[in-house]
C-alpha cells in the first residue's frame, strides 16, 4: 500500500480501488456504458426521465462523469432543456468545464451513440457496477476495524448491517439535500393527499384518532404509554389487526412480554368474538368451533410477523427490523415494551438505567427515520397515576424516564380507562358512563394537535374499537331500542318499531351471528 501511495494519480482514488489495485485487479467498470449513458442524455431528453431515477453522480467510476452527470440533474431539477449546449454551459458555470475535458469530450460522448434506446439496461448495469465497488470498499472498511482491538464487536456488527442495508436499498451515499428539492418533494407529499383514495400515513381503523394525525406518519416514533391493566397491548394488538387486515399491510410485532402463541391467541379472541376465557381452557361447544375455524381465515392471510424474542437488544431489533423490511415490506413497527428492553454493546449488564432507556429511545428514532416507517414503542407510567386524585388521568411526566422518552418521540399518548379504578362516570358535563369505555390521550404531537379520544374495550376479548359518536355501544342498541328511555326519538310507533327490530335481531340469533 505504501508504494502505491507514492503514486501520484492513484492518490486521489477510494481505498476500494486502491485494495483492488493492489491485489492486480481493476476495481468494477463499465466506461463505455457511462459514455454511452451521458451521450444519449444530451442527445434525448426521453433518456433523462429513464435514467435519473436510477442513478446517483457516485454511480459513475470516472470522475469527470460524476461531474457531466451532477450537471444533467442540476438542469433537470431547474426544468432546463438538455442538450450539450446548456450541460457545457452549466459546467462553465460550476467551473468545471476543463476538468471534464471541455467541450470537445462532450461532443465525443454524443457522437458515440445515436439515440437513447437500450439507455435503461445501460444504467442499470452501471448501478450494478457501483454496488460491487461499494461492497468491497464496506468489506474493506469491516476488515480493518474488526482488527482494531479497541473496536466495540456490537456496534461493529450494526454499522455493517447497516451499511449493506443501504447499499440494498440503493442509498448507499446519502448527502445534503437542495431546498429547491425538499420543496419539491414536500409538493409532491402534499399533491398526493389531496388525491382521492391516497394514503400517506398508515391508518389505525379507529376513526376519530385517524382523523386527528391523518394516521401514523413516516418516520415518527409514538409511544404508546399506561399502567398495567389498561389494555396496551389489546390497543395495539387491535390497532395491528386493523392495519393488516383492513388496509392489507405488514406490520411487525416485537413482544417482549408475552409469548407469540398468547398473542396470536388474543387476536383470534378479537377476531371471533368468542371470549379469551374460553379459549385458553378450549371450552368451546360445537357451533364456536365452526365459528372459530370460519372467522380466522382473514387473519391466517395476514401480514403479522411476531417476534418474541426476550430481553432484545436494540442493536438485535435493528437488525431483525432491517430484514423484515427488505424480505416483507413491513409498513410499521410495533414494539411491546420499551422498558423490557436493553441497550446491548457495552451498556449490556451495567450503567444507568435512565441513560440505557435514552439509547434506546434515541435509536428508535433512529430506525423510523432509516426505514421511513412509522414504529410504536409501548411503556409503562410510573406509580405516580395511582395516587392521584380524584381523577387518574395521566401525564407527560407521568412516563418513566421521560425525559428521553419524551425528548424523542414524536407522538405520546395514554391510554386511560377510569372503569378500573372504579370511576363509575367521565368528568363530563353528561356525566355519561365508563363502563366499557377507554379514553386515547394525545399528549404530544410534534405535528399536529392534541386530543382526547373515547374509544369502545371489550374487555372479554382483549379488544378496542370505535365508540359511536353518541357514546352508545352498537351492541346494546337493541335493548336500548326496547327501552322506553331510548334516545333516539322515532316518527313511527314506538311498539310497533321495536317489536319489527326484535324480530329481525330474533333471525340474528337464531343463525347464532351477531349483527354489529
Amino acid at each position: 500500500m505504501e508504494n502505491l501511495d507514492k503514486i501520484s494519480p492513484l492518490k486521489k482514488l477510494d481505498k476500494s480501488t486502491l485494495i483492488s489495485l493492489e491485489k492486480g485487479k481493476l476495481p468494477p467498470q463499465v466506461l463505455e456504458m457511462e459514455e454511452a449513458v451521458l451521450g444519449a442524455m444530451m442527445i434525448d431528453t426521453k433518456g433523462v426521465d429513464e435514467v435519473i431515477d436510477i442513478l446517483v453522480p457516485q454511480a459513475f467510476y470516472k470522475e469527470a462523469h460524476q461531474t457531466i452527470y451532477e450537471a444533467i440533474v442540476s438542469l433537470f431539477q431547474d426544468g432546463a432543456p438538455i442538450d450539450i449546449l446548456s450541460v457545457s454551459e452549466r459546467l462553465r458555470k460550476m467551473g468545471k468545464l476543463d476538468r471534464v475535458g471541455g467541450d470537445l469530450y462532450l461532443i465525443e460522448l454524443t457522437q458515440r451513440i445515436s439515440s437513447s434506446a437500450h439507455i435503461e439496461y445501460h444504467s442499470r448495469i452501471i448501478l450494478q457496477k457501483f454496488i460491487q465497488r461499494s461492497l468491497i470498499r464496506i468489506s474493506s472498511e469491516i476488515i480493518e476495524e474488526a482488527y482494531d482491538e479497541a473496536t466495540d464487536v456490537f456496534d461493529l456488527l450494526d454499522k455493517a448491517e447497516a451499511r449493506l442495508y443501504d447499499v440494498a436499498q440503493g442509498n448507499t451515499k446519502r448527502s445534503e439535500e437542495t431546498a429547491q428539492s425538499l420543496v419539491n418533494q414536500a409538493k409532491a407529499v402534499i399533491e398526493s393527499k389531496g388525491k382521492e383514495g391516497v394514503d400517506i400515513g398508515i391508518k389505525t381503523g379507529f376513526t376519530e384518532l385517524d382523523n386527528l394525525t391523518s394516521g401514523w406518519q413516516p418516520s415518527d416514533l409514538i409511544i404508546v404509554a399506561a399502567r398495567p391493566g389498561m389494555g396496551k397491548t389489546a390497543f395495539v394488538l387491535s390497532m395491528a389487526r386493523n392495519i393488516a387486515i383492513q388496509y392489507g399491510k405488514a406490520v411487525a410485532f416485537f413482544s417482549l412480554e408475552m409469548s407469540s402463541v398468547q398473542l396470536i391467541t388474543r387476536l383470534i379472541s378479537a377476531e371471533t368474538g368468542l371470549s379469551s376465557e374460553k379459549l385458553r381452557k378450549g371450552d368451546l361447544e360445537e357451533h364456536e368451533w365452526t365459528q372459530l375455524t370460519n372467522k380466522v381465515s382473514d387473519l391466517e392471510q395476514s401480514k403479522i410477523f411476531i417476534d418474541d424474542t426476550p430481553s432484545l437488544s436494540i442493536f438485535d431489533l435493528r437488525a431483525k427490523a432491517r430484514r423484515l423490511k427488505s424480505k416483507h415490506d413491513i409498513s410499521i413497527i410495533i414494539i411491546d415494551y420499551l422498558q423490557l428492553m436493553t441497550a446491548g454493546g457495552n451498556n449490556k449488564g451495567g450503567g444507568n438505567r435512565e441513560q440505557e432507556i435514552s439509547t434506546i429511545s434515541r435509536n428508535l428514532k433512529a430506525l423510523a427515520k432509516e426505514l421511513n416507517i412509522p414504529v410504536i414503542a409501548l411503556s409503562q407510567l410510573s406509580r405516580a397515576v395511582e395516587t392521584r386524585g380524584p381523577s387518574k388521568r395521566p401525564l407527560l411526566s407521568d412516563l418513566r424516564e421521560s425525559g428521553a422518552i419524551e425528548q424523542d418521540a414524536d407522538i405520546v399518548s395514554f391510554i386511560y380507562r377510569p372503569e378500573y379504578y372504579k370511576i363509575d362516570t367521565w368528568d363530563d358535563e353528561e356525566e355519561t358512563p365508563t363502563q366499557g369505555q377507554a379514553e386515547f390521550i394525545v399528549a404530544k404531537h410534534r405535528n399536529g394537535g392534541l386530543d382526547n379520544i373515547r374509544l369502545k374495550f371489550i374487555g372479554s376479548q382483549g379488544k378496542f374499537d370505535n365508540l359511536d359518536s353518541t357514546g352508545i355501544d352498537l351492541n346494546e342498541l337493541p335493548s336500548r331500542m326496547n327501552d322506553d328511555s331510548s334516545p333516539f326519538p322515532s316518527p313511527f310507533n314506538p311498539p310497533s318499531a321495536n317489536e319489527a327490530f326484535g324480530s329481525s335481531m330474533n333471525h340474528f340469533n337464531d343463525d347464532n351471528d351477531v349483527p354489529f
